[in-house]
């Protein structure tokens, strides 16, 4: 069974306006179609990899119920690609990545028109956490498709 799983939308905007919609954390929220991402603790735009961003979540199935996420920008390619694994800090000052990665890869189609692939990838996932779960990806199926139809509507032609 694949520990991945990718959707694709065809916006009409160029591949520049999509991928700023991207690097800009406070939009995260919008396109999120779970309702988990609730606000971005860090306001920056994302640059360049390796660099953090966080997030503040909300999940009913949370310990905490609200809980902060501190995501890796693994690939940072303006326009065509970004990508980052989530991870978080248990207290202790150093971040934890559970193994899943967030991808967008941007292909031009002409001047105005860029295909958006949107990929989910949990195969780092140890077998303990993966065991734990109920379902992976531990979201509905139709989220990665909803997403792509957000970003669509915030892209700004």
């Amino acid at each position: 069974m694949s520990a991945t799983i990718t959707a694709s939308i065809t916006i009409g905007a160029a591949a520049d306006a999509i991928f700023a919609v991207l690097s800009d954390p406070a939009k995260h929220v919008a396109i999120d179609s779970t309702g988990w991402v609730r606000a971005p603790v860090d306001s920056q735009p994302l640059t360049a990899s390796g660099q953090i961003f966080r997030m503040a979540m909300y999940h009913a199935g949370h310990p905490n119920g609200d809980y902060e996420m501190a995501n890796l920008v693994q690939v940072f390619d303006p326009p065509h690609t970004i990508s980052w694994k989530p991870g978080y800090d248990p207290g202790d000052g150093v971040l934890r990545f559970g193994g899943w990665i967030w991808r967008y890869d941007l292909a031009p189609i002409g001047s105005s028109e860029t295909e958006v692939r949107l990929s989910y990838d949990w195969s780092a996932v140890p077998e303990d956490v993966r065991q734990r779960q109920v379902q992976w990806p531990p979201f509905p199926p139709d989220h990665l498709d909803n997403s792509l139809t957000r970003l669509a509507d915030l892209v700004v032609v």
